[in-house]
């Protein structure tokens, strides 16, 4: 939503400043020079990215304009579950996790944090290194490298992506500089024709030049960033979980386990000590 909101600003600030000072709106109006630089941007990006890296840009961009869904609500929903799993490992050992951690699907503890269950890789994280505790890896060091390891190269494959988009924005206003040189070529063919035409001309070849800096710097660059802040709040989910999951491993309480995990958030994401405590209360028994 932000992404929206931020966008229509850009239009309505950048083309209302030049209709108010008199430009004619129409004057801008060049698709062959957007057809240019949009065309050369998308296949440049083609050329000098993998097929996964492609496959994966649709998506990414998608969860960009709607923004992290990871807010204080889905960290107390995620520190609640911590705490019901860790309740149950430690009352009647991990062997009882066993139904839901080989089919996380059916999972009816799983199913009772919707957020955390909708998210598929952050289940798969959870259930693998649960199984992992269960099948004997008790070090937690040797578990923490392990988690560290994952958790960077998921973090790397999709920052790929971001950087892909990146570095077309970095591209952009040369691009647009290529439609305004072909634009000042075709205006050289006519140069016989009287001052108002050539002036039209003239200044359909600038606007190659001002859409390639507007549409890098207003739009592709601002949502490369946008994709990075959605992959480092990921980043930050799983490293959530792994700060409980390793407090549990070294045999801390529940409770304990869960401040691990809660001292690991930012600030403007993380519950307070109270409204977890509240949170871990209220739920049912394990």
């Amino acid at each position: 939503m932000l992404v929206i909101i931020g966008s229509i600003t850009v239009v309505l600030c950048v083309l209302g400043g030049y209709a108010a000072m008199g430009g004619k709106l129409y004057v801008l109006w060049q698709p062959f020079e957007f057809v240019i630089i949009a065309g050369a941007a998308a296949g440049a990006y083609i050329i000098s990215n993998p097929k996964a890296v492609l496959g994966r840009t649709p998506k990414l961009i998608g969860t960009a304009m709607k923004g992290s869904r990871y807010n204080k609500d889905s960290y107390l929903e995620l520190l609640s579950l911590l705490y019901q799993v860790f309740k149950i490992a430690k009352t009647r050992g991990l062997l009882a996790l066993e139904q839901h951690i080989e089919k996380p699907e059916e999972s009816t503890l799983f199913q009772q944090f919707p957020k955390f269950y909708g998210d598929h890789h952050a289940v798969v994280f959870m259930c693998d290194y649960l199984r992992l505790m269960s099948l004997g890896s008790d070090n937690p060091n040797e578990l923490e490298t392990l988690m560290e390891e994952e958790i960077e190269t998921h973090h790397h494959e999709q920052m790929q992506v971001a950087d892909a988009v990146q570095t077309m924005a970095d591209g952009m206003p040369a691009l647009g500089i290529v439609a305004a040189v072909l634009g000042v070529i075709k205006t050289m063919g006519a140069i016989t024709e009287p001052p108002e035409v050539l002036g039209k001309l003239i200044g359909g070849a600038l606007v190659g030049t001002f859409l390639g800096v507007w549409l890098s710097y207003g739009f592709i660059a601002p949502i490369a960033s946008a994709m990075k802040a959605v992959i480092n709040a990921e980043a930050k989910y799983l490293q959530c979980m792994k700060a409980g999951l390793l407090a549990h491993l070294h045999g801390y309480a529940p409770a304990v386990s869960v401040e691990y995990a809660r001292k690991a958030l930012l600030s403007e994401v993380r519950p307070t000590f109270y409204e977890v405590e509240e949170a871990t209360a209220a739920l049912p028994p394990a």
